[in-house]
């Protein structure tokens, strides 16, 4: 489990194409403090099992599963990407719950600024949107962010500069993809009503009790 706060940008160093999948190598400095091989980082919003590392740089194997749902096998030698170590029990959770799961992958349609900060438009297919909701969270490449708005094919989110600064965010253009989770929270609701549902809870008596 992660929170979607960066700690760092580390460095592509290569991407091995291999039958079952590929391995990932990445330069790093704080996320190796303490790290030791089988312990998870998230690269891009991906919970990756380290299963080789140095000093300053560590592998991790992505399965053909992992390629074929996120943008890791877009990733080119000397490219920065997010990375975020496991979450401590005692920690403080400054973002939301991110599982590193990855929904979907969506892509920026538009960047533009406002104020001092700007306005990101991603397009997200419908098996996330479902769960995308105003105000609500969402990881974006692994960082924990607030929905600004939400319409029929996207959603947008306001970027400050620090997020900009520290991320690869700041980096992304219209046309770049990027990793989406949505908030794990939705899902388990939608879980839940499906089965009240079938047992003769709808929408429209969650209306009448108050509950909707």
């Amino acid at each position: 489990m992660f929170t979607g706060i960066i700690e760092e940008l580390g460095v592509v160093k290569a991407l091995r194409r291999e039958a079952s999948g590929a391995r990932l190598t990445l330069s790093a400095s704080l996320v190796l403090d303490g790290a030791v091989p089988g312990d998870s980082i998230c690269v891009n919003g991906v919970c990756l099992t380290v299963v080789d590392m140095g000093r300053s740089e560590f592998s991790a194997d992505v399965a053909f599963e992992t390629l074929k749902v996120t943008n890791l096998g877009e990733l080119k030698v000397g490219e920065k990407v997010n990375l975020e170590r496991a979450l401590r029990l005692s920690a403080k959770i400054g973002g939301h719950l991110v599982t590193g799961h990855v929904d979907a992958v969506g892509r920026i349609r538009e960047r533009r600024q406002e104020g001092n900060s700007w306005r990101v438009v991603i397009e997200a297919p419908e098996q996330a949107l479902r769960y995308i909701i105003k105000k609500g969270s969402i990881a974006v490449d692994g960082i924990s962010l607030t929905v600004a708005d939400v319409e029929k094919s996207g959603f947008s989110i306001a970027m400050i500069p620090h997020t900009a600064r520290l991320t690869t965010l700041g980096l992304k253009s219209p046309g770049d993809s990027v990793n989406l989770e949505t908030d794990i929270i939705g899902k388990y609701v939608e879980k839940l009503l499906s089965g009240r549902m079938e047992e003769g809870v709808n929408l429209e008596l969650l209306k009448k009790t108050g509950f909707a």
